[in-house]
Order: structure tokens, then C-alpha cells, then sequence
């Protein structure tokens, strides 16, 4: 008999975060709580008047169900880690920025703008939503840093500090961009209006003095355009030119230098105005192509480290002393205490406690692990059962977990092929300067003086400006498209490789299935809600992640008394639930026959009774049939994963004959088969979640991080996706091709324009007007026509 219970239903909601309460126990006055800690929360916000918190939205309080560890921002007392951390420092003010990722709506804002009523030290605070960033300025001499992150942990907003912080560094646009893009426009705009008596001076419009005047006045102001607004291209043309490689800024750089050169000339010989409108013009255009990829989503940071996962600082036991210590002054053979639920920092030895370790985001496998006294433990695992103590064997940054970037492959960054748009660049070129040879050689036979008007006209003429601001501006449109679904590429290069690939592979735990759900079903005799309950009241009290999802599974009652609780290794747990003496663990420990099914099993027995059993499978997530099925269709795929292979025979049904599963893969293994397929020339798309796969993800063409939130930690990838989004896979691999064929579109429509202007440039009859207008003309149509086709791809 199979039978799967519902979770009890609960009539009561909590009036600060909004859980369902177990029962009606925690209140005051008509107000439920669902624990302690937001009772408590409740009752500080009404202490000091700041009860409107609730009125600005439906229960927008953060749940206080888990305590938070006495002394846990202890370290922040230390003057070396505050000197790290804070930004400013006077002899009255410090300011600090603190990363909290619990803000999400308008009364997280007013609650945190408030802060001062709580902490009278506490002079303002100042919110950056889309960063979740509150920063924080205060008197020392009233407050502290430490009392300021307790106060927030307190109210449900816990700062999130970690090593990485130590570092400073926040992805910003770069500023010397932005200023070079201030200088030329500026320039550019008063030297197209400085221009308009040149443009009609054959209407006779122009004063010949005005024109000498206004001729210098251009000059002038292309100076700063051609020495400082341009390096930007200088450089990036240099670098390529001694690498062998014209990249797309070559012929940029040759028109720009070719265009003030020739400008020079008919300036100081008095034969025209020159092309200082159309020079200048080309490099703000092009700037600001350069800062719209820049912009994209600065704030996402897709080079991330242990340093981001691990916490700032650990416990260090000196002298039967417990003392807080950062992580870089962890040294061999220091003992550290790790207390329930914190990450192990660095590689060391168990010797003392029982240590059941979660390795789900370093391996990939979700079963914790059971270590006895003397064993090796490994960082990157958290602690699920009590305190620890460890003894260092390495240090932070030569552990296990850290080795996953230091691989010689990671540092070299896998050799990708330039991008297509450089290719065509390099043809475009050297077919320009063939049609300029060709031409001087024919005007050199029959009029010599138009030799170097029409060199000149074809080099400016020819820029292939307009297809830079077809990739730039087509780029970042679909990068913001992207994103408005919840898919964070890092720049265009990305998009080129994902529409590239032809071989994907998937990891499997977090990322084919979900992190948190689960499939539970109950095996055996049907069981009374109070069964129920009284289970998921003893499942309650582990901290295994079985027993939670059964706790969650069964629901329970806070009221019922738990007594002679016991968690045996490798076993299980057993005690007291109100009158029922009741065990959760293995067959041997319940005294159960064994079964064989496809999850894992948890067996129950009641008053030594044997009802029957748990089985706790893999929760696949919703529309991935469906997504492989279609991508089988176009697409090589393999399977890495760290679980075993019970699921196999189910995931090869799922994922084709043809793709290739393998279980048990350690993060090398998962490196060492992305670097395989590489050699046999496949473009990889990898789809990862864990520190486990950032190897692999860092290696492949593209690697793309899954994340059920974006604020959460990630490892090194080339794009971030949302979980909830992966479904759509196939279509932003379409719109990714979609990019391509836009550039190529406009790059033709581009041609189209300087056909047009090379069948005057050869002629050498090409007039300051016409080049004024043309090239403008065809970049602002360039941009309008890939905005619309964007935008139609995106669509569809």
C-alpha cells in the first residue's frame, strides 16, 4: 500500500513574516508569531514606533525560526578586518557598505532608512535596491560595527560579509570611458554647428573670415577627440596589430588618424574645412557603443571565487580560548571550532565531535557525509550536526576547494576563436586598401593631383564604423533582452559562443533538479495524523537533510514534548514524541526488511512497530522532459553528475540513446571530460550550479551558472541564469543566433552605404557635405534598424 499524506493544514499565519504558525501558542495581544524570534523583532519595531513597517506591505518581515549563533560577528571587533571592511574614517564617523540580500520590497527600504531610531549611534543609512546594499553611517564613539550587524541580524536583515569583501573590489564602469565619451560629444555637437556655414556656403550664406575662423575653432576642438577621446582604440588596434590579428579597431584607428590628417591639410593649405565633424563623430559613436556593453549589468559579478563563498572570519580555539580570526590568518595546525551549519574554511583532521558533512556544493552530492575522529574533512563542506573542532593541515588558499582555480588550464582560459565579426573586420580591410592602391595607381597614370583627394575620401568614406555600431549596439540590446528573462550574459563574446555550441552538458543535482524540493511518498500502513505529526516532530530535531524534507513532509507541533532525542552515525535517530517511542534511520536500525528502490529510503518504526517507509526522490524541474526532448534534437548532450547512478536508466529515457551519462564525477573528472571534448573540436555549453562545477564551467566555451536567486553565491561562469528559467534554453539560443544574423544584415546595408560613397571617393570628387552627411546618416540608421530587429527577434 502506497499512500502520500498531506502536510497539515494550518489556519494561522505569522503577522511578521508570514509562515504558518504549528499553533496558536506564540502571541501577544491578537498578534501570532510562528517563533520567538519575530515575537521579538515584533516587539522592538513596537517599542520604538516603527510599526508602519507592516503597513507598507503584507507581512514583509524575514522569519527568525533559526537562531542566530551568539558572538558570530565577534570578529568585527577586530581593528585589522574593520580597517579592511570600512570605507571612510574620521576621528566621529565611519561609513561601511554592507551587502544584505534579504531587502525586497518598499518596507525593507523604510525599515533600514529608519535605523537610527533604533541605534541613536547610527546617524544614516542610504539603500541601494538593485544592489541590496545598505550604506550605513555612524558616530563610533556611540556604536560599533559589530553592534550595528547584530542590530540588523536582529531585525531579520543579516548582512551577508565574506572573504571577498576583504578584496574591495565592485564591478564599475570604467570612468576614463565615460570621460572620453563627455569630451567627444561635446566636441563633436560644437563642431557640427560650427560646420553649418561650410556645409551651405555654396548658397552663399558664408563669410570667408567667419569660415577661417570657424576652421581653427574645429581644429581645436578635434585636438582633444584625437589624442585623448581615441586612445581607448589606439591601444586596442596596437595590440592586435602585434599579435598579428586586425581586429575590428584597425580600420577604425585608420580612418580616424587618415581623417585628421587630411583635415590638417586642407586646412593649412586652405583648400576646405576638412572632416573634423565626421572624425570626431566616428569616435563618439564608437564610445558609445563601448560603454553600452559596459553598463550591462555591472552589478553581477561572473568572476567570483571561494573567497565570495567563504564567511570573513572562523573561530580559532588558543589556550582553551575561543578567538575570532579572518581567514587569511589561518595558519597549519591552528584548531578551529566550527559551530552547526558553518562552512569548513580549510583542509584539516576531525578531532573532536561528530562531524556529519554536507559536500553538496563542492561534489555535488547531496547525501551528507559521516566523519569519525582522525579523519580528513575537507573545506567547502558545512557542518550539520553540533560543534567540531578541526586541526589545519593547509591553509585557506591551498585547500581542496581553492585548487579548483588554480588548475593550470583555469589560468590559460580556453583558447576560443576570435569573434566572426573580427574576421570580416580583417577582409574589410585589406579589400579597402586594395580599392585605395588601385585607385592611386589609376589617378597616378592619368591626373596625379587627385591622388591623395581621392586615397584620402576612400579611407574615410570606407570606416567600417557603421558595422562596429551594428555589433555594439545589436549586442547590447540583446544582452538587455536577455536579461529582462532572467539570463545575465557577461559580454557579447558570450552571445557568440552560445550560439556556437553544438555539445551541451548538464550537471544534475541543483540543476536538472531542484535544490530544496523533493518527491516523498509513504510505503506501508496508513498512518494517523497524529502518527504524522509526532514523526515530523522528532525529524524536527536533525539537522539531516532526510529528516528535515520528512519534517517538512509531515508537518509539526512545537507543543509536543521530544525527550531522550538520539542521533546515531551512519544510522539514524530515535526518542520520544509525546507517548511514542518512534525511530527514523536504516533498515538494520528499525529492524526493517531492506528494499530496493530508485531515492532514498527512511525507515519508521513506532512503538516498535513497523508501519513501513519514506522513499525520498530527486524532484526534476518542471518542463525538463520537455526541454530535452527539444534539445536532443539539435544538440549532442551529456550528463556529469556527483550522485550515484540509481537514476540512470529514468535520465537516459529522458535525455536520448544518445547522450552520455556519467555519475560519481569529482569536480577534475568534470573538468577533464569538458577538456576531452574540446579536443575533438566540439564547442561546449556547460550548465552548472556548485563550486563543483566551476572547472568545468570556467573551461568550457561558454559556461552558464544556475542560481535560484542571482544574489546568491555562483561560481566563475560566462553567464547567470535563473533557475525557474532554464526551460527556455532553446530560445535564447535563438535569439543569440538571431544576433548574429542582425550584425551580418546591417553589416550588409552598411557596404550599401560605402558603395555608394566609393563610387565618389574614387572619382576623388567626394565634397566635405556629402561626407558630413553620409556617414552620419548611415550610423543613425544603423542603430534604429538593429533596435527594431532586436527587438522583433526577442519577440518571436
Amino acid at each position: 500500500m502506497a499512500t502520500n499524506t498531506a502536510n497539515p493544514t494550518t489556519l494561522l499565519q505569522c503577522d511578521h513574516c508570514g509562515e504558518n504558525c504549528a499553533n496558536d501558542q506564540i502571541s501577544l495581544g491578537e498578534k501570532h508569531f510562528c517563533c520567538e524570534g519575530c515575537k521579538l523583532v515584533y516587539e522592538l519595531l513596537n517599542e520604538n514606533d516603527l510599526c508602519d513597517y507592516y503597513t507598507l506591505n503584507n507581512k514583509p518581515g524575514q522569519s527568525r525560526r533559526i537562531p542566530v549563533r551568539k558572538d558570530k560577528f565577534a570578529f568585527l571587533d577586530d581593528e585589522k578586518i574593520q580597517q579592511q571592511l570600512i570605507q571612510f574614517k574620521d576621528d566621529a564617523q565611519v561609513h561601511i557598505t554592507f551587502y544584505i540580500p534579504y531587502i525586497h520590497c518598499s518596507s525593507c527600504l523604510w525599515l533600514l532608512e529608519n535605523l537610527h531610531r533604533l541605534d541613536a549611534g547610527i546617524l544614516g543609512v542610504t539603500v541601494n535596491f538593485a544592489r541590496k546594499e545598505a550604506r550605513v553611517i555612524f558616530l563610533h564613539s556611540r556604536t560599533s560595527l559589530r553592534n550595528i550587524a547584530e542590530l540588523l541580524t536582529s531585525i531579520g536583515y543579516e548582512p551577508y560579509i565574506s572573504l571577498q569583501d576583504l578584496k574591495q573590489q565592485k564591478p564599475r564602469i570604467r570612468k576614463g570611458l565615460v570621460y572620453r565619451l563627455g569630451v567627444a560629444g561635446f566636441c563633436f555637437g560644437n563642431i557640427m554647428l560650427l560646420s553649418f556655414p561650410e556645409y551651405f556656403s555654396g548658397y552663399g550664406y558664408a563669410d570667408i573670415k567667419m569660415n577661417a575662423i570657424f576652421r581653427i575653432l574645429n581644429l581645436t576642438l578635434s585636438l582633444p577627440v584625437f589624442f585623448y577621446s581615441a586612445q581607448v582604440f589606439y591601444r586596442s588596434a596596437w595590440g592586435s596589430l602585434k599579435s598579428g590579428f586586425l581586429n575590428i579597431d584597425v580600420p577604425i584607428v585608420l580612418a580616424v588618424i587618415v581623417t585628421f590628417i587630411r583635415s590638417l591639410a586642407d586646412v593649412f593649405s586652405g583648400t576646405g574645412a576638412g572632416y573634423f565633424d565626421s572624425m570626431t563623430g566616428i569616435v563618439f559613436f564608437m564610445l558609445v557603443g563601448r560603454i553600452l556593453q559596459d553598463k550591462t549589468y555591472q552589478g553581477l559579478s561572473f568572476d567570483r571565487d571561494y573567497t565570495a563563498y567563504f564567511p570573513l572570519a572562523v573561530s580559532v580555539l588558543k589556550e582553551g580560548e575561543e578567538i575570532p580570526a579572518a581567514l587569511p590568518d589561518i595558519n597549519v595546525n591552528d584548531t578551529l571550532l566550527i559551530h552547526n551549519n558553518e562552512l569548513i574554511p580549510a583542509d584539516g583532521i576531525l578531532i573532536k565531535g561528530s562531524a556529519v558533512i554536507d559536500y553538496s556544493f563542492v561534489t555535488g552530492e547531496s547525501a551528507p557525509v559521516r566523519k569519525a575522529t582522525g579523519e580528513i574533512v575537507y573545506a567547502g563542506g558545512r557542518q550539520l550536526e553540533g560543534n567540531i573542532e578541526i586541526l589545519t593541515i593547509k591553509e585557506v588558499a591551498q585547500s581542496y576547494l581553492t585548487s579548483l582555480w588554480n588548475r593550470d588550464e583555469l589560468k590559460q582560459g580556453a583558447q576560443r576563436q576570435p569573434s566572426f565579426i573580427h574576421l570580416l573586420s580583417r577582409y574589410f580591410t585589406w579589400v579597402v586598401l586594395s580599392i585605395a592602391v588601385i585607385s592611386a595607381i589609376y589617378w597616378w597614370q592619368h591626373d596625379p593631383s587627385r591622388i591623395w583627394p581621392a586615397v584620402t575620401a576612400i579611407l574615410i568614406i570606407a570606416c567600417p564604423c557603421a558595422l562596429l555600431l551594428a555589433a555594439s549596439f545589436t549586442n547590447g540590446h540583446i544582452l538587455r533582452i536577455l536579461s529582462k528573462r532572467q539570463f545575465y550574459l557577461r559580454n557579447a563574446d558570450a552571445i557568440e559562443q552560445l550560439a556556437n555550441a553544438d555539445h551541451i552538458v548538464f550537471d544534475k543535482t541543483g540543476t536538472l533538479t531542484g535544490k530544496t524540493a523533493a518527491v516523498i511518498s509513504w510505503h506501508g500502513q496508513e498512518l494517523t495524523s497524529e502518527e504524522m505529526m509526532a514523526i515530523g516532530t522528532l525529524a524536527a530535531q536533525s539537522t539531516h537533510p532526510l529528516d528535515k524534507m520528512i519534517a517538512a513532509h509531515c508537518g509539526q507541533d512545537t507543543s509536543l514534548p521530544v525527550r531522550n532525542f538520539r542521533a546515531l552515525t551512519s544510522r539514524g535517530i530515535s526518542g520520544w514524541a509525546g507517548f511514542n517511542f518512534i525511530q527514523l534511520g536504516s533498515a538494520a536500525f528499525t529492524g526493517a526488511e531492506h528494499v530496493t528502490t530508485n531515492g532514498s529510503v527512511v525507515f519508521v518504526s513506532i512503538d516498535g512497530k513497523r508501519p513501513g517507509y519514506f522513499c525520498i526522490g530527486s524532484h526534476y524541474r518542471e518542463g525538463m522532459p520537455q526541454l530535452l526532448q527539444q534539445l536532443q534534437n539539435n544538440y549532442a548532450i551529456s550528463l556529469l553528475s556527483g550522485d550515484n547512478d540509481r537514476e540512470a536508466p529514468y535520465l537516459q529515457k529522458l535525455m536520448g540513446p544518445k547522450a552520455t551519462l556519467l555519475f560519481n564525477q569529482q569536480p577534475a573528472d568534470k573538468l577533464n571530460y569538458v577538456l576531452s571534448l574540446q579536443q575533438q573540436g566540439k564547442r561546449v555549453l556547460m550548465i552548472g550550479d556548485g563550486l563543483n562545477d566551476a572547472g568545468a564551467l570556467k573551461q568550457s566555451d561558454i559556461g552558464v551558472s544556475l542560481t535560484e536567486s542571482s544574489n546568491n553565491f555562483t561560481p566563475a561562469s560566462d553567464g547567470i541564469l535563473e533557475a525557474a528559467q532554464l526551460t527556455l534554453l532553446p530560445r535564447f539560443i535563438g535569439i543569440c543566433k538571431a544576433n548574429k544574423r542582425i550584425i551580418i544584415i546591417t553589416f550588409i546595408i552598411s557596404l550599401l552605404y560605402n558603395f555608394i560613397g566609393l563610387s565618389f571617393a574614387v572619382q576623388g570628387i567626394l565634397s566635405p557635405l556629402t561626407a558630413a552627411i553620409l556617414m552620419p546618416a548611415s550610423s543613425i540608421s544603423i542603430v534604429i534598424l538593429t533596435y527594431i530587429l532586436s527587438e522583433w527577434s526577442g519577440k518571436h
